[in-house]
Parts: C-alpha cells; structure tokens; sequence
C-alpha cells in the first residue's frame, strides 16, 4: 500500500472511530428489521381507524390491557412483582403498570404519550340553520392551520350524555355506506379578497362551519325547516334532542383510513399520528414487557395539544395520586420515589422536510428512517417553556438504547427562533424525575393527514421496551 492510500485508510478509520455515523436508518437495520418494522405497523395502522379520539383511544387501551391480563387497580389491596393493573381516568386517559421485583423504592419507569390529537369540536349549542342548510357551529382543539380543514370529508365521533344517566356513543362518516361531513370554501373565481390575506386571516375560527345537511323537513315551507329535519334524523338515530348537545363531547375528525405511503409501502399517512404514533408503541411495550426490575407505569394522557391542562391532564394530580397509592402500600414515601424515578415523555419531533428546508436547522434535526428521536429539550427562543434532560441521564439512555442495538437520532423542533412547541416532559421534571423526550419524527405534524415512517415507529416501540426491560 502506497503512503498516500496508507494514510487515507488511516483517516477513514479515524473518522469511524470519532464521527457520529449518519448512514440511513434502513441500511443500518437490515432487512429482518425491516419486517418486523412492516408488520408491527400493520395493527397499529388498525389501532389508528379504531381510535381517532382520546375516548377511542382509551376504550382500545383497556380492551387490549384485559385481554393481556391487566385487572383494575384497587388501592386497597397489597401486589406484588409481575401484577399487572390499569387505571381509568373518566375514560379519557389510562394509566398501565407491571409491579417490578423491587416495586417503588428504587423509583419507577414512565412512559408517558398523549392520546389527544388537533381536531374541531362542536360547540354546546351547534346547530343552526342559514340560507336553507344546516350547519354546525365548531371550536377547534389544538395548534391548527385553519386553512387545512376545509374540504376535507369529516367524520362525527363523540359521546352524549342525557340527563338520566345514559350515554350515547356516536362515530358517523367512517364507513363508505355513510354520510360524512365538510368545511367548505369559496371558489378561486370570487376569493380575490381571501387571497389576499395572510394564511391566519384567510380562514377564522368561526369560519369552521361543518356542512351537515339541506333538506327541509317534510318539503315544509316552515323556517328552519332543514334544521327541524335534520334534528328528527339525530332523533330517529340517536333518541337526543337538540338540548342534549349542552352534555355532549363531540367532534370532527378527517374521515381518511391510515394508507401506505410511497411507491415502497414504507410510510403511513393517517390522521392523528401525533401523538398516538406514541402511544401505540408505549401500549404495545407495556403489554409485551416481562417481571421488570422496577416497576413500569405507561401512561396514555388526554389534552397535551392545550396545554395539558383539566383533569385528565399531565397538570393533574392523577399520575402522581396513583404512584403515591403503590409507594404507601410499600411503606414508601411518594417523594423519595419521584426523586429516583425516570421517564421517557413519547412524543414525536418534526421530520426535516426537504420542501421546507428553511425551516430547520440540518445538523440538528430528526429524519425519516433514522429511528426514535431523542428531544433532549423542546420549547422556544432560549429555552423557554422546557425542561432539558441532564447530560448524565442522557449518557443512561443512550446506553440503554446501543446496547439493545435500538436505531435511534437527536433532534431539535426547528431552527432556534422559528417558532417551537412543548411536551409533558416539564410537567414530569417538576415531580423531581428524569425526563428526556423520545418518540417518531412527522412529516406535516398537526396537519389532517401527518406522514411517518415505519421503521421508526417500530424502532420507538423496541426503545420504549428497551428502557422498561433494562436492570
């Protein structure tokens, strides 16, 4: 070998030994990796036309936690390692844990994801007629582009609740022999005016009118006729009158199925990846996880898109209530335990998108195919509205995760100062625990039809489990 070519392989294998290998995701795995990754995501694509609401969500968590031997929690009873308990916060977050050989008293495991996702809810008072069409009146939920929304079929989930105790449950739109519903807009010829505007002024919140019927009711000339006829259908239907929608929990959602994406089949474009692309990962793993040496609590938390505020909310007292139950049991203090506990907040990141490659920051950035992404701190500007993982707990992770071979990259949310976004992970930090961001990065995040990548929802999947199963 020549001085120069000797000097070259010197460099090469100096540059492997000291750079951070950035080869695709899809060469590193292989192709059994790859399988595996096509067919874990043929369920979850299942789990995503199941579960488009919070409720939904929560209905499927349970359902697959029973089957797998879960029973209710009772703070009143002793368990011990391997038990395995749910509990059922007013059936819009779920909480599942596996008591460990050590219980509490070295701290517990948390993976926490949201199961709520942007949507439009209808008002207390939806209903009304205008012009001879029926109309319902809506409150969007969450960070939007209000311009995304119209023309897109909708699809009615939600539940009423009557005064005698009753609840109807309603999903309407989703099957092909069903009316689904839609936001319309104005036609390019007369929007001159519309747009003109900046996108946040083009479309308003009250804007967001949903089409839902345009007959009369009996081909009576009464007014209101078309609403009168369209309250006997909901009647007909459901047995709830128009003073029932004042209990309701109803909303919107885009009717599409989850599809592959690409002419490789190696992406899914769904409703609502964000964030149950999460929280079907960290289900999974809490079902598949054996006696762990701590004890693992996945919680599956509801309105994290506003803030995550209520009682169903990481800013509740739910979480910290349930593990203070099995640390009093053990005769530990529930303080103690949160100091020495850790937690993966499962959350996604946004794709870098080549078409919007203004908006990133490359060196830093999370990308389809490259795995789970680690989010060591998320927020805005300097850092407001974050907590930011420590370099030691960071250095655990990283070890937990190399040591199982789970394919995984860091990303930051954006180029600093270009907007930015928050998780639970603060919620948790101020409990005293370690809390580090983990989860699939998005492509059109918060968008009607988001786009992720499959290997990466399986590789957050083996991560999550990874982090439950390790000593």
């Amino acid at each position: 070998m020549s001085k120069k070519n000797e000097e070259k392989s010197k460099s090469k294998q100096l540059k492997e030994k000291l750079f951070l290998q950035k080869k695709n995701g899809v060469v590193k795995v292989g192709e059994e990796e790859l399988k595996k990754a096509d067919s874990f995501c043929e369920d979850y694509k299942k789990f995503l036309d199941k579960a488009k609401t919070e409720r939904e969500a929560a209905s499927y968590a349970i359902k697959r936690a029973k089957k797998a031997g879960f029973e209710e929690f009772d703070y009143t009873k002793t368990y011990k390692a391997g038990d395995k308990v749910y509990v059922n916060n007013r059936g819009k977050a779920v909480m599942l844990a596996v008591i460990g050989k050590n219980g509490t008293k070295n701290g517990v495991r948390l993976g926490i994801a949201h199961i709520d996702s942007p949507k439009i809810d209808l008002k207390p008072n939806p209903l009304y007629q205008s012009n001879d069409l029926a109309m319902f009146k809506t409150h969007y939920y969450g960070g939007i582009k209000k311009y995304q929304w119209p023309t897109v079929p909708l699809a009615l989930h939600g539940v009423v609740a009557l005064k005698n105790g009753d609840i109807v449950e309603i999903t309407l739109g989703e099957k092909d022999s069903e009316p689904c519903f839609v936001i319309t807009d104005l036609l390019p010829h007369l929007a001159v005016d519309q747009m003109s505007k900046v996108m946040t002024k083009a479309f308003t919140g009250e804007h967001l009118n949903v089409l839902i019927g345009s007959r009369p009711f009996n081909n009576d000339e009464e007014s209101e006729s078309v609403k009168l006829n369209i309250l006997n259908i909901i009647f007909e239907k459901y047995g709830i009158t128009e003073e029932d929608f004042r209990s309701a929990d109803l909303t919107m959602v885009p009717a599409f199925k989850a599809r592959d994406i690409g002419f490789d089949k190696s992406m899914i474009g769904a409703y609502g990846h964000d964030d149950r692309v999460c929280a079907y990962p960290a289900l999974m793993a809490a079902l598949d996880v054996k006696t762990p040496e701590k004890t693992i609590i996945t919680v599956l938390t509801d309105r994290e898109e506003i803030g995550s505020d209520g009682n169903t909310g990481m800013k509740s007292t739910f979480m910290i209530d349930f593990i203070a139950d099995l640390a009093k049991a053990e005769g530990e203090e529930v303080r103690h335990v949160m100091a020495k506990s850790t937690c993966l907040s499962a959350d996604v990141n946004a794709a870098f998108d080549p078409t919007y490659a203004a908006a990133f920051e490359s060196n830093n950035s999370s990308y389809i195919n490259q795995g789970a992404v680690i989010t060591k701190y998320t927020g805005s500007g300097g850092k407001y509205s974050t907590s930011d993982a420590s370099a030691e707990y960071m250095a655990k992770i990283r070890n937990i995760l190399d040591s199982a071979d789970v394919l995984w990259q860091t990303g930051e949310l954006g180029k600093v100062d270009g907007g930015g976004g928050g998780t639970i992970a603060k919620f948790v930090a101020n409990l005293n625990a370690d809390v580090v961001d983990l989860g699939v990065p998005v492509l059109s995040m918060h968008a009607p039809f988001e786009v992720v990548s499959k290997l990466d929802v399986y590789e957050t999947y083996r991560a999550l489990y990874e982090f439950y199963s390790a000593e």
